[in-house]
């Protein structure tokens, strides 16, 4: 119950609250406004005094009301009307829970219920009307009085309270809910007819127009109080709802803006920054629950942001000719109307009872608006895809999808238009290049804008033909462009030409592809000097020149880089790229103008020299390049001392060539080499005698192998305790048709440099093994094994061990009675290598000797690595006059021994050395003292001497 206290004040009392002016009411006023004149008592006592309006007799009354609900927070609201007609009058008062008008931007008022009760100061408190959208009290006032009303607020806030005539406030509620009514039926609608379309067509732009349809249905559900017809909802979970329809909303609309400009396709970054915005919307479908208000705020903040967002996307796209985007206009043009009344409406700018309403019939127009654009798309492309279209639109077709710009020269007017506009491309303003043609000339090339204009007067006087031209012109940045413009006249009925239509394509990657092509095929990639080709060119230039005087004298040096093999070997291929950079930059720096540096090869250079005449300055200059090159270079943390072998020659016949002058240049450079290097070697005329030796014994070594004019001599290695034959050392013999006997140390050394040395090894073994399986027949069982030399080119290959294996079993020879002789050179060179395989052909039960020990950089570790069965004392380690000999020899046999291996002494040149020998330990001997290398049939005669009852045993 509401207590109600009045007293007569009579000026006695001073009151704690002023008292309400009363609001006049006539028998005409069918709606009054009572917002102004409302007074808002917040933060007061559940028991609030206040002053009444005076009334009829003067005579102002303080009342007290108590407040009626618990929960009540002392919010008072406070209004008098005085009722000026001569009528008992029936009203309405009517507070909407909620008003989009004044609801603000941020943490917005999102309704509740407004008003708890209304005490009015003469009377019971009022009759509550049932009404889900506003608090409505029914009120009857008396001709002439004057009643101070009081309300009991739910809230501090009072949007807004209005006085009706109860008639006419149902006629205005029956309007507004037919409105809403049809409103709401577009909507829903929409939102059907475009998830149908979705459906039926499935493009991705057609969920996300449905999905901002469903949003807007959903607000306006909300926003008309639909919603409260289909489930039960309180004033608090209105709230609720009304913040997820406005994160709803927001987020179906950044949606829809990124799939149906599809801007994932424009840059990637575009997606990502989509579904953060997104993802962070839908949390606030969480936040909403807690704090409606903050959610409510930040979704109309990402709407007002989408808009800006949309503004600038459909801008940049529209000029970029994006078809998607110049539909949108009118429908974002439209949402920025919409934005702009609602920002109106929330700041209270734009307050009427019309507004919030026309908002929600805006969203529908919104929609439908997007819904058409959509439709444009989804059945833009049937027609295409059914190859219904003409020649023409086929042609339009093609020339958008090449990517080439339209070129147009309207001859009568004299005016080019390029669409699109080819200033942008160039870094100009938009359309600097439009209007007369002769614009264009001076943009272009001082070289090409005769031709041009040329071209395009031959064309105007011919009035026939094709028009295909490239120029260059320049762009803002001072670079050229290489543009090709293709066209054909356009004859008018006089015969002359009024038009010029074609296309116009930029060229400058195709031109800069062919430059780069024809520099690559001039010059070395690597150090960016001219090629082979090149130098041959420019040399055979100066030997033109040379016979005119002495002013042009050329020199040609050839210049290889010493151990460079072994300086990628060790530190790998870039950081030799990176030496050979740097040893150009140092040769460039030693010469003038009109010198040539070029790389002939790998790791050579050649150089024409033609600023130094006098020899005495070309050989300075040599030694200069020398020096130059021997400058340390650092690399990672390493100091590398290179050398260079250089050949040099000048020009004295008139006669000679350019290849030839490089040839002899690279005769002598290889001279340098042969002499160890580091030095610098003049041409002398004998080289080419050398060369040319040498290319034929390789020539002839050749077709030797190849027609089987080879053969092997077997000198005899004899047990020194006894002189008893133990076994044979093959030695290969060539018998050339013309030249004679060829010692082994004149072709084996051809025949390593080239590919001749594993099939020329091959031969060896193979003849060997051969020669001992017919001395096995011959003679038995004889106690004697052959020796056979092994390259380094034959150990390091990998099909070594197969081709052993196999020729063991072509001559089903023992392995045991073959033997394998390495030099020490030849195992260091790749130790692991050798190891791999030495240790596979062990398993065959062939045996390995160690050669020439004692001659190379020996290392004893390696004697334990490799299973060597057999050590060969080198014949200067035997032969040694030094006093320290024996010792030297007691040693390395004592250690053979001791290693369970057998030494053979190479070079015994007396009996005495071979006594000393065996009393030191040493089992074999081999050296002419013993026998000189012999034929195959020599030696099975001498086998069947020394034998003579093995075959028949």
């Amino acid at each position: 119950m509401l207590l109600v206290v009045m007293a007569a004040l009579c000026g006695l009392v001073p009151a704690t609250t002023h008292a309400a002016e009363p609001v006049k009411i006539a028998r005409d006023d069918t709606a009054l406004d009572l917002t102004a004149t409302t007074e808002i008592y917040t933060n007061e006592d559940e028991a609030f005094q206040v002053s009444t309006a005076a009334g009829a007799d003067g005579i102002r009354r303080r009342i007290e009301v108590r407040a009626s609900s618990p929960t009540h927070q002392g919010d008072w609201a406070v209004f008098a009307l005085a009722n000026v007609s001569e009528e008992q009058l029936e009203r309405v008062i009517v507070a909407p829970h909620f008003r989009l008008a004044g609801s603000r931007m941020f943490w917005p008022d999102l309704g509740s219920q407004r008003i708890i009760a209304i005490t009015p100061s003469e009377g019971f408190a009022l009759d509550r009307v049932s009404s889900p959208d506003a608090d409505v009290f029914r009120i009857t006032l008396n001709p002439g009085s004057v009643i101070t009303f009081v309300a009991e607020l739910a809230t501090p806030n009072l949007p807004q309270i209005y006085l009706w005539e109860p008639d006419v406030y149902k006629d205005t509620v029956n309007a507004f809910t037919l409105y809403r009514g049809i409103v709401l039926g577009i909507a829903g609608l929409l939102a059907v007819f475009l998830t149908i379309l979705f459906v039926v067509k499935g493009t991705s732009m057609l969920p996300a127009a449905a999905a901002l349809a469903w949003a807007v249905l959903a607000y306006i559900c909300v926003d008309f109080g639909f919603i409260e017809k289909l489930i039960t909802i309180t004033a608090s979970d209105q709230r609720i709802w009304r913040a997820g329809a406005e994160v709803a909303l927001a987020s179906s609309l950044v949606i829809f803006l990124f799939t149906y400009l599809n801007l994932n396709r424009w840059h990637v970054n575009l997606g990502y920054a989509t579904f953060a915005w997104v993802l962070g919307l839908g949390l606030l479908f969480g936040v909403a629950i807690y704090d409606p208000s903050i959610a409510s705020g930040i979704a109309r903040l990402s709407f007002a942001l989408t808009a800006t967002a949309g503004i600038i996307l459909i801008v940049y796209l529209g000029f970029n000719r994006y078809d998607r985007a110049i539909l949108l206009v009118p429908t974002w043009a439209l949402i920025l109307v919409w934005l702009f009344g609602s920002w109106l409406a929330v700041t209270g700018q734009l307050d009427n009872d019309i507004i919030q309403p026309a908002l929600g019939g805006g969203l529908v127009l919104i929609v439908l608006l997007i819904g058409f654009t959509v439709m444009q798309h989804a059945f833009a492309g049937g027609a295409y895809q059914q190859g219904l279209f003409s020649d023409l639109e086929r042609q339009s077709l093609a020339l958008t999808g090449s990517g080439d710009t339209v070129w147009d020269w309207d001859v009568a007017r004299d005016r080019v238009v390029t669409s699109p506009d080819v200033s942008v491309a160039l870094g100009l303003a938009p359309g600097s290049m439009h209007g007369p043609a002769r614009n264009w000339l001076p943009r272009l090339h001082p070289d090409d804008r005769d031709r041009f204009r040329a071209t395009l007067d031959v064309l105007l006087e011919h009035r026939k033909g094709r028009l295909s031209h490239e120029f260059r012109i320049r762009a803002e940045d001072g670079h050229f462009h290489w543009l090709k413009i293709r066209a054909r006249p356009v004859i008018g009925s006089n015969g002359e030409v009024i038009r010029c239509v074609g296309t116009i394509i930029d060229t400058t990657e195709q031109k800069n592809s062919i430059d780069r092509l024809l520099a690559d095929a001039i010059h070395d990639n690597l150090t960016g000097l001219p090629n082979r080709e090149v130098f041959l060119d420019r040399l055979q230039s100066a030997l033109a020149l040379a016979p005119g005087g002495d002013v042009v004298r050329p020199t040609v040096m050839a210049i290889d880089i010493d151990r460079y093999k072994q300086v990628n070997d060790s530190l790998g291929i870039a950081a030799g790229d990176n030496i050979l950079i740097a040893l150009t930059r140092r040769l460039r720096r030693l010469l003038k103008p009109q010198d040539t540096l070029a790389r002939l090869t790998g790791d050579q250079f050649g150089l024409i020299l033609l600023s130094e005449r006098d020899p005495a300055k070309v050989a300075d200059f040599a030694d200069a390049i020398s020096k130059a090159i021997m400058v340390p270079i650092n690399f990672g943390n390493r100091e590398i001392v290179l050398t260079a072998s250089i050949g040099l020659v000048s020009w004295v016949d008139q006669q000679e060539s350019a290849s030839s002058l490089l040839n002899d240049a690279e005769l002598a450079m290889y001279r340098a080499k042969r002499a160890g290097g580091n030095r610098v070697e003049p041409f002398r005329p004998a080289f080419r005698t050398a060369g040319t030796d040498r290319l034929q014994i390789e020539t002839d070594l050749r077709r030797a192998i190849e027609r089987r004019e080879l053969s092997m001599a077997y000198q005899p290695i004899v047990r020194l305790s006894d002189g008893e034959i133990a076994g044979f050392e093959a030695l290969m013999r060539w018998d050339h048709p013309r030249r004679g006997s060829i010692p082994p140390t004149e072709f084996v050394p051809i025949a390593e440099m080239s590919d001749l040395i594993e099939p020329l090894g091959m031969f060896a073994l193979e003849r060997a093994t051969a020669d001992l399986s017919e001395w096995e027949k011959a003679v038995g069982d004889a106690p004697i094994f052959v020796s056979v030399n092994l390259s380094s080119a034959q150990l390091i290959s990998t099909d070594l061990y197969n081709d052993v294996r196999a020729m063991l079993a072509k001559t089903q020879c023992d392995p045991k009675r073959i033997r394998l002789e390495l030099t020490e050179s030849v195992v260091m060179e790749n130790p692991e290598q050798a190891r791999l395989v030495l240790d596979k052909l062990k398993s065959t039960g062939i045996s390995l000797a160690l050669d020439d020990f004692g001659t190379g950089v020996s290392s004893l570790s390696y004697l334990t690595r490799f299973s060597f069965d057999t050590i060969k004392l080198d014949k200067a380690l035997v032969n040694d006059p030094s006093p320290k000999r024996a010792v030297l020899l007691r040693s390395i046999i004592a250690m053979a021994s001791g290693m369970e291996m057998d030494v053979i002494a190479e070079g015994i040149e007396s009996e005495e050395d071979g006594e000393e020998l065996m009393k030191m330990g040493c089992a074999y001997g081999q050296s002419y003292l013993f026998g000189a290398p012999v034929g195959a049939d020599s030696i099975l005669r001498l086998l069947k001497e020394r034998f003579p009852l093995m075959k028949r045993a």
